[in-house]
């Protein structure tokens, strides 16, 4: 396994980081993990087209008996985010399932067994792409479309530009001066985009409501319930699993708080914070992002593949 690893610089950190390692490539990490959680939005796609490598490192992983489990911050189901996956010619033999932060919520308001959504009503305001209020069925919830008639906000999906935390602030101001709790069904703040850039994300509206004084209870990455899930899935000892993301905040905190291995790719949303030579990143500008993020991957990658 060729292997480059750069220590801990007194003058990027701020707390005590981990040193991280930049291997090869996927394959060189393959001998040490049986259990792969892989990040979609980021890693394996960018929305429209498959990462280059990003299929032929699954049928890699395949080949070799590997258990993979797509770990998404989407809010839709996780046989939708299949559907999708399949549209940029991921198979469905290429993983075992996907885990997404939606159906962390949705059985969470459905087992009603935290306090927390044991205290919300049953009248919910869902905030979500247009068509899709079939996110919220089968829980024994009352959609209602108004602020004053609501128990609680469900945050699931965000078609943006046509949805933005601008264009929902109205309606955020008003549920904070009632004091409705919010439900958030995907963390993710931003999402890269094809071009290259960054479009708002669900987690990003969230935290605007927190900004206004507004309760969130949060599912998917970086929160515990999620890995929980996944690690019983899997079967196999925490050790012998890897998570695969390219969000700091969310897929490495994650992996980080479920006490497992973690490999951050820089081509997804924080591409624009490392300095490359082509294809290839500059370790110190990454072990630079890290130490502002208060974050340490245990390896990094360009990409997947």
């Amino acid at each position: 396994m060729s292997t480059a690893t750069v220590g801990r610089s007194p003058t990027l950190t701020m707390q005590s980081l981990s040193p991280t390692t930049f291997p090869d490539d996927l394959a060189a990490l393959m001998p040490r993990y049986d259990g792969f959680l892989l990040d979609q939005w980021g890693v394996l796609h960018d929305g429209i087209r498959p990462y280059p490598g990003a299929v032929a490192a699954l049928e890699m992983l395949r080949r070799a008996s590997k258990r993979v489990i797509i770990l998404s911050n989407s809010g839709r189901r996780g046989a939708e985010n299949a559907a999708q996956l399949a549209k940029f010619g991921f198979a469905r033999d290429l993983y075992d399932e996907v885990v997404s932060a939606g159906d962390d919520a949705r059985d969470a308001l459905a087992a009603r067994d935290e306090p927390f959504h044991r205290a919300l009503g049953r009248r919910c305001l869902l905030l979500a792409r247009e068509g899709e209020a079939h996110l919220a069925q089968g829980l024994g919830l009352d959609l209602v479309d108004d602020v004053a008639l609501a128990d609680f906000i469900l945050l699931m999906t965000m078609d943006p530009p046509r949805q933005s935390v601008a264009g929902w602030m109205s309606l955020l101001e008003a549920a904070s001066a009632r004091r409705l709790p919010m439900v958030c069904a995907n963390p993710d703040m931003h999402r890269a985009s094809p071009d290259g850039g960054l479009q708002e994300a669900p987690g990003l509206v969230a935290r605007a409501y927190e900004q206004l004084g507004g309760i969130v209870r949060y599912h998917g990455k970086p929160e515990s319930r999620i890995y929980r899930t996944c690690l019983a899935k899997l079967g196999l000892d925490r050790s012998r699993v890897v998570a695969i993301g390219d969000s700091l905040a969310h897929d490495i905190a994650g992996a980080q708080g479920a006490g497992i291995d973690s490999v951050f790719i820089g081509g997804g949303i924080h591409r624009g914070e490392i300095v490359w030579d082509g294809a290839s990143m500059d370790p110190a500008s990454c072990l630079a992002l890290f130490a502002r993020a208060g974050r340490s991957p245990t390896y990094a990658l360009p990409l997947l593949g």
